[in-house]
């Protein structure tokens, strides 16, 4: 296998990456789906989809889960503001996402758990960090007890007050009365009215899922047999995803990532909840994307400054958005302008002419000094902007020297545009 070199964001460095067994597992925290899909989540997903082609080109065995947030505060906000289900408005946005990646040319992972679908799992853990002592109940709810675990904040390098103030900014109620300490995050949330519930060891919901959930006597709340006083209701934002990767790709995965917005909370208390209940990490690589900017500010929903891919659609081919995207690297941040957006229909013409002068008269292209130039850039934590510089080297010289493109030239560039997700090949 090739030598790879990937950015650990828990390290802040470039380090060789070496799996067991030849096996990867990759996790990648999916959509919240209350919103229609934007140009920052193709940003993600598109690079995500890129490293697992090129770890699987190289000889690694990779399992690739996405999961699906469907159950959460905005979706249930979005349901109540709009008079409609929370279930409808989540499948609905997800299957346009689903779409969208698909037009992308971005290859579906091999699991796709949605959150609603593994309360079950994501139940056991919670009582799992209770019995531990790393958990504790109030009125209901469950919360992680964050003094308790020394490391956290590590994975983000915050101190605690900017821990609170960015934790409060996505959700944390710090008024919570039932907290113990501002920063503990809720890992079961007691049952509201008017929200849905489900089945937990301690409590019957009134929803039903398609993983069977737990089943326990009717009556609402009870005392479980450890002792600890709670009841049916839903999961809490980080929980699910430490559930989900356990039970896809193991207590210890090999690669976790998602958006760069993501480091805290999210990621952190997932590391955090995921230590205590299992005594080890639970990712080796963290890796996470930049933040895509648009009109001055980050691109998000909430905002409602986006790019949406619908839009994208109507005016530019799959393969155009595709290469203005890959012209950044996946750890950068940078502001939509139109007009890159028209360079990089430049570039795709560019890399368009390669195949259309295939039957070009003239001297003999022999590809390895490009091929070795592109694997060493992908080598080089996942270099997509000079992956795509060499490939257009290589069509300028090809369309300016009217070099004929040896079978060995057309497979290499075949493999290339197959590791990048660009949707144009040889015959």
């Amino acid at each position: 296998m090739r030598t790879l070199r990937l950015y650990n964001s828990r390290t802040r460095r470039k380090e060789i990456f070496t799996a067991r067994d030849g096996r990867v597992g990759m996790y990648v925290c999916g959509i919240t789906p209350y919103g229609v899909t934007h140009l920052g989540h193709a940003f993600t997903y598109t690079f995500f989809d890129v490293l697992g082609r090129y770890l699987r080109h190289i000889g690694y065995r990779t399992t690739y889960v996405q999961n699906v947030t469907d159950i959460d505060d905005d979706i249930l906000k979005k349901a109540r503001e709009e008079k409609r289900n929370w279930r409808e408005i989540g499948e609905a946005n997800t299957q346009q996402f689903l779409e969208d990646q698909r037009w992308l040319g971005n290859i579906q992972p091999d699991a796709y758990p949605r959150a609603s679908d593994h309360i079950a799992e994501i139940a056991a853990l919670v009582k799992k960090l209770l019995r531990k002592g790393a958990a504790y109940e109030k009125n209901g709810s469950v919360y992680f007890d964050a003094r308790k675990d020394a490391p956290y904040g590590t994975l983000a390098r915050m101190s605690h007050q900017k821990m609170l103030a960015v934790a409060n900014e996505r959700g944390n109620h710090p008024d919570d009365p039932n907290k113990k300490d501002p920063l503990d995050f809720v890992l079961w949330q007691a049952k509201k009215p008017g929200e849905p519930a489900w089945d937990s060891p301690w409590g019957a919901g009134d929803v039903q899922t398609s993983a069977g959930g737990v089943q326990t006597s009717a009556g609402g709340v009870r005392t479980s047999a450890g002792g600890v006083r709670t009841s049916a209701g839903r999961p809490g934002w980080h929980i699910e995803c430490s559930a989900m990767a356990t039970k896809y790709l193991g207590e210890t995965i090999d690669i976790h990532g998602g958006g760069g917005d993501l480091i805290f909370p999210h990621h952190e208390s997932e590391e955090a909840q995921s230590r205590a209940a299992n005594g080890k990490p639970l990712a080796r690589w963290w890796m996470h994307a930049g933040m895509l900017r648009y009109r001055g500010e980050k691109m998000s929903k909430s905002l409602g400054n986006l790019i949406l891919i619908s839009d994208l659609k109507k005016r530019y081919t799959a393969n155009a958005v595709r290469i203005y995207l890959l012209s950044h690297h996946y750890r950068s941040s940078f502001e939509f302008f139109e007009r890159d957006m028209k360079k990089a229909v430049e570039r795709e013409q560019t890399l368009q002419r390669v195949w259309r002068l295939q039957s070009a008269a003239g001297a003999r292209l022999d590809p390895a000094s490009w091929r070795n130039a592109f694997y060493k850039a992908l080598a080089d934590d996942t270099d997509t902007p000079q992956a795509l510089e060499i490939l257009e080297d290589m069509a300028r010289t090809i369309a300016k020297t009217k070099t004929k493109t040896t079978t060995d030239a057309k497979a290499f560039l075949n493999t290339a545009f197959s590791i990048l997700g660009l949707q144009f090949a040889f015959q």
